[in-house]
């Protein structure tokens, strides 16, 4: 045996051995290597430097602590503006309330910064006729007379969202003293149970919509209608930042698998640059930026004319400044920074999570890009979503379509700091509607694209579904 082992031209097996476990070794670091640089470890900062540690009921409405002191200064402007009441005009501050309305300030909708209530005041109905029933528009507003003022809503449509006579877009269901609102919107829940698959029951609930014309009449039924409640609006400025082209990449790399998971961009109505963009902001990703969707709330949600949607005679009742200062605001919210990493129940959710391909969709780790805001600029981040639309099922389908969004597609929400909700606002909804209570409600309506991670989630056990819940409690 020793003749053999020195035998030329043969490699001793104690050195073919070594050479063995050197080689395993060198592979193995190679592939961890690689995982590293193609999956980002778990980190506490989900809003890369825009991150603050604040668990509590205030921790959506910090300014990002990287922004310096002149944007600070901004911030705060804006900040204000986003908390003001408007009153009825004439009046020496914030004038320009209605005359049709939903709310009267920002904040009274987006709560703390957070979610609204799935209550009437706070959820809306957006409406329009069947695709092909009136010609397509492409101005951006619509204009009505009530009370000698020229009422514009900020409405784009393609074609497929045409605007109902009398009602516009949107159901403004609040109104001045002596203008009749639009409509009288009731919002009952119909309830359904179901199973886990170890038996364990559950409950689910269902909007129904009871809608009156001024006139008494109800809404005619070749209206479509979709309820809507305000979702939280942290961290959007570094949404705003991603690259047009890491959305693509999203897109692409979804359409080549073959599970039935595969999202798609949706191209909207730019108002100032009046062509086709990429959509991302909206429960249909139906505004393209944070200036329009702002300027649209104003005059959707609150009747008050601006810059971009201004009064037919080109009047407004707030100025440039106002509405930069306002968007800024959006663009510059910090974000809660992930808690218990950890935690060996948080791990174990986060395994199982990818494991259902909840992260396909709700993608835990992208960067920005730049953009002319520094302070979200170039920065890592965990917003758990790919701002693409997916088909989510008939279970959530409004079948209103909206721009190349389907009645059946929704953008994928963010999850960053979904386990605050409840501390900010408690008894806020989730989902596009409010519908669901708990979190446990929100996957159990998932449909369409979704079924396969709703059905995984649904058949885990007990301990694995409480496993789940609380690493999202963790975001």
């Amino acid at each position: 045996m020793e003749s053999l082992l020195k035998t030329p031209g043969r490699k001793p097996l104690r050195f073919v051995g070594v050479f063995a476990i050197a080689l395993i070794l060198s592979i193995s670091v190679s592939v961890l290597l690689t995982n590293y640089l193609w999956t980002a470890p778990p980190s506490p900062f989900s809003g890369g430097q825009t991150t603050v540690d604040n668990r509590s009921s205030k921790g959506f409405g910090q300014p990002a602590p990287n922004l310096s002191n002149a944007e600070l200064d901004l911030h705060i402007e804006g900040d204000r503006a986003f908390e003001a009441t408007f009153v009825t005009p004439p009046a020496p501050v914030n004038a320009g309330l209605g005359p049709l309305f939903n709310n009267a300030s920002c904040v009274a909708c987006h709560v703390g910064d957070g979610r609204g209530m799935p209550t009437n005041g706070s959820l809306l109905v957006r409406v329009s006729l069947p695709p092909g029933q009136s010609q397509p528009h492409h101005d951006g507003s619509i204009f009505e007379t009530r009370s000698g003022k020229s009422v514009a809503e900020a409405s784009v449509s393609l074609g497929n969202a045409p605007p109902v006579p009398s009602l516009g877009t949107q159901i403004q269901d609040q109104a001045v003293f002596g203008v009749t609102p639009k409509a009288d919107v009731e919002v009952t829940w119909k309830e359904k149970t179901g199973t886990y698959g170890d038996g364990t029951a559950y409950g689910l609930r269902s909007p129904l919509l009871n809608i009156t014309l001024p006139n008494g009449n109800p809404l005619p039924a070749n209206v479509l209608t979709s309820l809507r409640l305000p979702p939280p609006v942290f961290g959007r400025g570094l949404l705003e930042a991603i690259p047009e082209s890491a959305m693509v990449d999203l897109a692409h790399r979804q359409a080549q698998r073959n599970d039935g998971i595969s999202g798609k961009l949706n191209h909207v109505w730019d108002v100032r640059q009046k062509k086709l963009v990429v959509g991302r902001f909206g429960l249909k990703a139906n505004n393209p930026n944070l200036f329009q969707q702002n300027a649209a709330a104003y005059v959707n949600d609150m009747g008050v004319t601006n810059p971009l949607f201004p009064e037919k005679n080109g009047a407004q009742e707030i100025d440039l400044k106002t509405l930069k200062a306002i968007t800024f605001y959006t663009q510059t919210l910090a974000v809660p920074g992930r808690t218990q990493l950890d935690n060996p129940m948080v791990k174990k959710g986060e395994v199982l999570f990818t494991q259902a391909n909840c992260a396909v969709c709700h993608v835990g780790a992208l960067k920005t890009g730049n953009h002319p805001v520094k302070a979200i600029a170039n920065q890592a981040i965990h917003p758990y979503t790919d701002l693409l639309l997916h088909d989510m099922g008939k279970g959530l389908a409004d079948g209103r379509p909206d721009f190349e969004a389907s009645g059946n597609e929704w953008r994928t929400a963010p999850l960053w700091g979904i386990g605050l909700t409840q501390a900010v606002l408690p008894y806020s909804g989730y989902l596009h509607d409010g519908r669901a209570r708990t979190l446990e409600e929100s996957i159990l309506w998932h449909g369409g694209e979704a079924e396969r991670s709703k059905e995984t989630f649904r058949t885990m056990a007990k301990t694995d579904r409480a496993a789940l819940i609380q690493f999202l409690n963790a975001l």
